[in-house]
């Protein structure tokens, strides 16, 4: 009779395990995601400021008045040749189509 009782009950402690664990390792997952897109965006910092809001006057163009929309297309001119730039075009390239629509999110205005 134990034998007809204890195999129901591991099988529950191990589905209730399992929810909690896959649980955890999902929101692990969006912390790690959040971070990861923050990061990319974080490396247009040097140059561009935090969150693109520079200096003015600076010497570098100011990029948080532009939208996700137009920043992207900025980054994809930069990265073909379509625009020209002294480091802009050399960096772009070093990121992937997804990357750069990453940055343009994270830093471009949302409408």
């Amino acid at each position: 009779m134990r034998a007809k009782l204890l195999k129901p009950a591991v099988l529950l402690s191990i589905y209730i395990g399992i929810s909690y664990w896959s649980g955890s390792a999902l929101a692990q997952n969006t912390d790690a995601s959040n971070l990861y897109k923050r990061s990319l965006a974080a490396t247009c910092a040097n140059c561009h400021g935090t969150d693109g809001k520079g200096v003015v006057d600076g010497g570098m163009p100011l990029i948080n008045n532009l939208t996700s929309e137009q920043m992207l297309a900025q980054l994809k001119a930069f990265k073909s040749g379509a625009r020209e730039g002294t480091i802009m075009p050399q960096l772009t390239k070093g990121y992937t189509d997804e990357q750069l629509e990453t940055i343009a999110n994270q830093l471009g205005k949302k409408q």
